[in-house]
């Protein structure tokens, strides 16, 4: 009877769901689904440091490419959902896969929210050997054909490459969409001249627009921005209807315990607000999120709402995953 008692409490206690209190007890690991260096990478290597130290545990960046994303989206679907591998990501989290529909991912079933991060403006930078000197001129080539500029981007699927397609479309002009594995290295190539313009966030072009390695040309948003004061909206330039900014927040795979979800969400919330945190994202011009957004079920309703608005806007203007 003793033995039989004892075997009894092993198995209720391995029925216990996963405690709160014991979590996390060893290194969080968070998936970007893109190369290092571009502005998903920096605001997630930011986030990592800052969410560390509220968890009083190690959050380690692990950069995972290919297939514009898709890889680093599957990585995080295969790992146990424990907690312990997350995903930071953007509004190319409910692009990727529109674009690849053969990989049957559901990104409203299948990633748990966490929170959003920080909204960040959309800045257009083209080179310097591009000759353009601002938003007008470069719409006047565009619309009489005068230029077919190659734009370059993070890939299929990211935030860069929708820009970039919405831009096209709404200018009425043509070019061509260079896809690289993360903005990083399609910056490079802008700062060398080897391509002519990337739209990118701030928290990328803002600091080589300072050191005039680039010219940032225009900026999403109402207004102008408090680091670069001196560079026009796309409204003011003649393109008010393109507006588009871009999210950033963390997910888990589907699976992982309400009690861990908790844990991980309080932690971001203080993360967020810590100072470090807040003054970075300030010096890009970026911001922190309302607070509703912050929480599992405020990103969950931005990713429901973009998931049906991106699935119609990918059709109108033709957004391939190429």
């Amino acid at each position: 009877m003793k033995c039989l008692l004892v075997a009894l409490s092993v198995v209720a206690s391995l029925a216990l769901p996963v405690k709160a209190d014991t979590f996390p007890s060893r290194p969080i690991s968070i998936i970007v689904s893109v190369a290092p260096g571009g502005t998903l990478d920096t605001l997630a290597r930011l986030i990592a440091v800052s969410l560390g130290k509220a968890l009083k545990q190690s959050v380690v960046v692990e950069n995972v490419t290919g297939a514009g994303g898709l890889i680093g989206f599957q990585k995080l679907l295969k790992s146990e959902p424990n907690g312990y591998t997350l995903m930071f990501s953007n509004n190319s989290m409910v692009l990727v896969p529109l674009l690849n529909p053969k990989s049957e991912i559901d990104v409203v079933r299948d990633v748990v929210p966490i929170g959003a991060v920080a909204n960040v403006p959309m800045v257009l930078g083209v080179s310097n050997k591009s000759g353009i000197q601002d938003l007008p001129e470069l719409l006047r080539k565009l619309k009489s054909g005068e230029l077919k500029p190659d734009l370059g981007s993070g890939g299929p699927g990211t935030t860069a490459h929708l820009a970039e397609a919405m831009f096209l479309q709404m200018s009425g002009g043509q070019g061509e969409l260079i896809q690289y594995r993360g903005s990083g290295p399609a910056i490079t190539d802008l700062v060398a001249g080897r391509i002519d313009a990337v739209i990118d966030q701030t928290v990328t072009l803002m600091p080589l627009n300072a050191e005039k390695r680039v010219r940032a040309i225009a900026v999403t948003g109402d207004k102008r921005t408090k680091q670069m004061p001196d560079v026009p909206t796309f409204t003011e330039g003649g393109l008010g209807q393109f507006n588009l900014q871009i999210w950033n927040g963390l997910v888990a795979p589907k699976g992982t315990p309400k009690q861990v979800i908790d844990v991980l969400s309080k932690a971001l919330a203080k993360a967020i607000e810590a100072p470090e945190f807040k003054d970075r994202v300030e010096q890009w011009d970026a911001a922190l999120p309302d607070k509703a957004d912050r929480t599992p079920e405020g990103l969950a309703k931005i990713v429901a709402r973009e998931q049906k608005s991106f699935a119609e806007l990918s059709k109108s203007i033709d957004l391939q995953a190429r």
